[in-house]
């Protein structure tokens, strides 16, 4: 097999694709080779001619291959098989949340023969939906079921955009699984692909349901609250549910609790489990107008085909921090994604669709160990205390906000300008700089 690279123009078709392989080659290709899009990727730096930088896979004989190696008009290519191996475990592992990690660990051990036991403190997807559109009515939090923590985790709330680097075995197969859980075709080589929140929702319900007939149970509303360990060796884990404690024994456990539970993070340092200090971001959602950035990425007139235009930002201090825009949400929302009562978290999303009328992206400063004193449990302090800061400035989930030029002269907005923030709880215009560390600001 061989990748051939080649430019094409915004609305190609098959026969597009195959006479740019064959003017790339040199050589007519048979009818009879299929041609498979590998990569596509959209190459705005020429507004009045946008493309896509594609690769394409084929295969030839052994012998015209190595020929238009030879010549550089093609690259070898070989795709690594992904297998997974029977299980040889002594006892039904355990696995601790059913977000990304959670999920397709569970499913690749559901395969496997092991039939794992999945513990998720929140709720199942459609609980979950309800929760969160009830919170954002002005309800109240349910800090065990909120868009951190049920099944899919952060994740099937926000976007599912899937950035894959250099593609792997592993992230193939997990590309795969989320396009036979009903995910579109098109993640398989786009990349800036992306899911969609509303479509998400299915996908995890699917992969669970898989889970669920090769073996492997999962309990909602079981919150893991203790390990149990015996001569230095983990031999259960302790989960409450339904108001009634209960325990599993088990030899093998993952704990896939992802960002928010930081009691789980705590428990594990009451136990003197090594955990290591990690950098983050801090900073604020920044939200503009939809076709604003679409003309500032595509230029003026460009066709409505292309779908909302996305962003990324980056510039590296003298004095060691990065300012970088993150989770970029063309045509999403910001939403509220706080699990603690007390405290405002943001965090941006789209439906599969992209066409709300905003788009937003994190603005984030870099935060080291260094600026809360090499502790994991004083990194959490620290994400804390600016959290709270936030809702004490609304008294409520409402979140600090600021118009932009406002922000650059050092000023508190009066009023709102032509951007209708769309963050469902409401925003108060004071108090921003007041919940951000100084060297954020």
């Amino acid at each position: 097999m061989i990748r051939v690279d080649v430019r094409l123009p915004l609305f190609f078709t098959e026969q597009t694709v195959r006479e740019m392989c064959e003017e790339r080659l040199g050589r007519k290709i048979e009818p009879s080779v299929c041609l498979r899009l590998h990569r596509l990727a959209m190459d705005t730096s020429n507004k009045n001619n946008i493309q896509y930088k594609a690769a394409i896979l084929l295969s030839l004989d052994q012998k015209s291959e190595a020929f238009l190696v030879s010549r550089r008009r093609a690259t070898p290519y070989t795709e690594a098989p992904f297998t997974v191996p029977t299980a040889k475990l002594p006892s039904r592992p355990i696995v601790v949340g059913l977000g990304p990690c959670g999920l397709f660990a569970a499913l690749i051990l559901a395969k496997s023969g092991a039939c794992p036991i999945v513990l998720e403190r929140g709720g199942d997807v459609d609980s979950r939906v309800r929760a969160v559109e009830a919170f954002n009515r002005g309800g109240a939090l349910d800090p065990e079921n909120n868009i951190q923590f049920g099944e899919g985790g952060a994740g099937s709330f926000s976007d599912g955009k899937l950035k894959s680097g250099a593609m792997t075995a592993e992230k193939r197969e997990i590309l795969r699984t989320l396009v036979e859980a009903g995910a579109p075709e098109r993640i398989l080589y786009d990349a800036e692909a992306h899911v969609g929140t509303d479509l998400l929702r299915g996908i995890v319900k699917n992969i669970r349901e898989q889970i669920v007939a090769l073996g492997g149970t999962v309990h909602f509303g079981a919150k893991v609250d203790d390990i149990m360990i015996k001569n230095g060796t983990v031999c259960g884990v302790r989960y409450i549910k339904d108001g009634k404690t209960h325990e599993l024994a088990c030899d093998n456990l993952l704990l896939a609790t992802g960002h928010s539970a930081r009691d789980t993070f705590r428990m594990l340092s009451a136990h003197g489990i090594a955990m290591e200090a990690r950098g983050f971001g801090i900073g604020v959602r920044v939200e503009h107008p939809r076709e604003h950035i679409n003309r500032m990425v595509y230029g003026e007139n460009a066709p409505r085909e292309l779908g909302a235009a996305s962003y990324h930002l980056v510039t590296h201090l003298a004095n060691g921090r990065s300012v970088y825009s993150f989770c970029m949400c063309p045509g999403g929302r910001v939403v509220a994604a706080t699990s603690e009562n007390g405290a405002v978290v943001t965090n941006g999303m789209s439906l599969h669709a992209r066409n709300a009328d905003n788009s937003n992206a994190a603005l984030l400063v870099s935060v080291t160990p260094s600026d809360f004193g090499n502790s994991p449990l004083l990194g959490l302090e620290f994400q804390q205390k600016y959290e709270r800061l936030a809702f004490e400035i609304s008294k409520d989930f409402r979140a600090p906000a600021v118009r932009m030029e406002d922000f650059l002269c050092g000023r508190e907005s009066r009023a709102l300008g032509d951007v209708a923030p769309s963050y469902a709880r409401g925003v108060v215009l004071e108090g921003l700089t007041r919940c951000l560390p100084t060297f954020a600001v």
